[in-house]
C-alpha cells in the first residue's frame, strides 16, 4: 500500500507541464541533423543550406503539413555586395476551426563555413543558432497534427535571418496569406543552451494583453519563463529588432519571440550539438508549447490593435 501510495502522489506531484506531449527523441535528432558537419553551417544560397531543405521538407511531409499552392517552397532574392543571393522559405500549416492564422517561425539558415589551417574546425554548425529553433517548431507541428488547433497554425521556416532578416521580410512582402487574416507571431531563436534555466519571452511590453497568457504559463513551467528584453529604452538588450518577429512586428501584427541570452558559444564554431543543455531545451520547448496552447484555447479572434510604438 505504501508503493501504490507513493506512486499515486508522485505522479500528481509531476509538474503539468511534464505531461505536455513532446517526442524528446524525435527533438533531439532534428537539432542534431541540422547542426551536423555535413549541414556545412547552412548558410544561406549554399550547399549545405539545400540540404538543410531536403532534411526539413522530408520531416513537413512525414508530420502531415498542409502545402499551399502544392508547396512548401518559397523561393526568394536579395542583394548582398554585387551579389544577387537566393534564399528559401518553407511553409506548411494545419487548418484550424478559424481561418484566422498564427504563425509560428523560426530560420534555419546561419553562418557557414569559415577558412582555417591545420586542420582546424570550419564549420559553423549552428546549433543554438538555430537548429534549437527549428526543433521546437517541427516539435510544436507535430503536437498539434495530432491536437487539431482552433486557430489555422503556419509553420514557417525561414531562410536568410543571419543575412539582415531576408525570409521573414519575403514573407511579409508576398506572404502565404493574406497579412489581414494573421493574428499572431510565435518566433523561437535560440532556445537550447542556459546554464540558469532562464528563458526569455520578448513582446509582452508592446502587447500587454498577452501578458496573461505567458504569466500563466510561467507560474507552472520547469523553466523560468521572464518577460523582458522587449522595451526601447534597453538598448541592446531590446530584442524586438533582433530577430525575425521584427518584420512581423513593423506590420502591426503581434509577437512572442522566445530565446536565451547570449552564451560563449553564440555566433563561434563551438556552436555544437554537444554544447546545448538538452534537459534546458526539452523543457523549454515544452514551455513554449503550452503559451501556443493557451493562446489558440483563449485568445480572442479579433486583431490586437493596442501595440505600443517602438
Amino acid at each position: 500500500m505504501k508503493w501504490l501510495c507513493y506512486s499515486f502522489c508522485l505522479l500528481f506531484a509531476l509538474p503539468v507541464m511534464a505531461q505536455t506531449s513532446v517526442d524528446s527523441t524525435q527533438l533531439m535528432k532534428d537539432v542534431k541533423t541540422l547542426s551536423a558537419d555535413k549541414m556545412e553551417g547552412r548558410k544561406t544560397g549554399s550547399r549545405g543550406s539545400r540540404m538543410a531543405q531536403f532534411y526539413l521538407l522530408d520531416r513537413f511531409k512525414k508530420i502531415g503539413l498542409s502545402a499551399y499552392h502544392d508547396t512548401y517552397e518559397y523561393p526568394f532574392y536579395f542583394q548582398e555586395g554585387d551579389k544577387k543571393i537566393m534564399g528559401t522559405n518553407l511553409y506548411g500549416y494545419i487548418p484550424g476551426k478559424l481561418s484566422t492564422v498564427i504563425v509560428i517561425s523560426a530560420h534555419y539558415d546561419h553562418l557557414g563555413i569559415t577558412a582555417k589551417a591545420n586542420g582546424a574546425d570550419t564549420v559553423y554548425n549552428g546549433a543554438d543558432d538555430n537548429a534549437s529553433g527549428i526543433g521546437g517548431l517541427l516539435a510544436m507541428a507535430t503536437y498539434f497534427k495530432q491536437h487539431p488547433p482552433r486557430y489555422t497554425l503556419l509553420f514557417a521556416a525561414f531562410d536568410g535571418e543571419e543575412e539582415g532578416l531576408q525570409g521573414a521580410k519575403a514573407f511579409v512582402a508576398q506572404p502565404p496569406v493574406p497579412l489581414t487574416q494573421i493574428r499572431q507571431n510565435i518566433n523561437m531563436d535560440m532556445i537550447a543552451h542556459n546554464n540558469k534555466n532562464e528563458l526569455y519571452v520578448c513582446g509582452t511590453f508592446q502587447f500587454p494583453d498577452l501578458k496573461k497568457y505567458t504569466d500563466d504559463v510561467a507560474a507552472r513551467s520547469s523553466v523560468k519563463l521572464i518577460a523582458g528584453h522587449d522595451k526601447p529604452e534597453s538598448g541592446a538588450n531590446d530584442w524586438t529588432k533582433q530577430s525575425d518577429q521584427y518584420e512581423f512586428f513593423k506590420q502591426k501584427i503581434p509577437f512572442l519571440y522566445f530565446g536565451v541570452e547570449d552564451h560563449p558559444d553564440y555566433h563561434r564554431l563551438s556552436d555544437e550539438y554537444s554544447r546545448i543543455n538538452h534537459s534546458f531545451y526539452y523543457r523549454a520547448v515544452q514551455a513554449v508549447l503550452e503559451v501556443v496552447k493557451k493562446l489558440d484555447s483563449d485568445m480572442p479572434e479579433n486583431k490586437y490593435s493596442g501595440a505600443k510604438t517602438m
